[in-house]
């Protein structure tokens, strides 16, 4: 029987074919496992003492570089991958992260996120428009003040002034109407006798000065008494 001499590169050419195919019918898999699933992240950021919603919170995964921010009843809806790590920042709070896990296999993730208030005081900060406060010392105590008289407002109340704009400026409507409602509520009291009139002010024209002139004549005030002089 013959014995056919075949060359040693044919079987290194076909286990380098095999390795190739094998290759090519893995990658897919590979693919397809390294590939992370699309995730519907909703949920509420709520204040953590009243746990009512805060609006323009923002929701941002930092990786990607997007993100989105609350309504004004502090619900938010965006698309995140499994695996993805979200910040939930809010000015006045205390920052949070909320991670997904990478194994996750529904199609939503819903949370209610309490933040927690972190109040930070800001340094004092002064504004000068001078390099140092010295500069600006010594720049207000060399600034000349101009003197009461030259001053606008001086001008407008100088007593001169005063007196030509009582003199020449009319009654606005606000103060005619006063004045009007004022004359009628005297002229109102003076009929029904409860104000100042002429006839008020005259006792002879007033007949509650006679009634009490009767009065006092049959009680006898006017008699002349002994040892008074009169």
């Amino acid at each position: 029987m013959p014995v056919i001499n075949r060359p040693r590169g044919f079987s290194f050419a076909l286990a380098a074919l095999l390795v190739g195919a094998l290759l090519l019918l893995a990658a897919p898999r590979a693919q397809a496992q390294g590939k992370r699933r699309v995730i519907q992240f909703t949920g509420i950021v709520a204040s953590g003492d009243s746990l009512l919603g805060i609006p323009g919170a923002t929701v941002y995964v930092p990786k990607a570089g997007r993100g989105t921010t609350t309504n004004i009843y502090g619900y938010f809806s965006m698309a995140v991958l499994a695996g993805d790590s979200i910040v939930i920042r809010s000015l006045g709070y205390a920052n949070q992260t909320i991670a997904i896990p990478a194994d996750y296999q529904r199609q939503s993730y819903s949370v209610v996120i309490s933040m927690r208030e972190d109040a930070t005081v800001l340094p004092e900060v002064r504004v000068f428009p001078y390099a140092t406060e010295r500069e600006f010392k010594q720049a207000f105590l060399a600034m000349k003040v101009p003197g009461e008289s030259r001053t606008p407002g001086a001008d407008a109340l100088n007593e001169q002034t005063m007196r030509r704009i009582f003199n020449t400026l009319p009654v606005g409507s606000s103060a005619n109407y006063r004045q009007t409602m004022s004359l009628q509520q005297q002229d109102y009291n003076a009929r029904m006798g409860l104000g100042q009139s002429l006839q008020a002010n005259n006792p002879l024209t007033n007949p509650f000065s006679w009634l009490k002139f009767v009065k006092q004549v049959k009680d006898g005030e006017f008699k002349k008494k002994e040892g008074v002089d009169y």
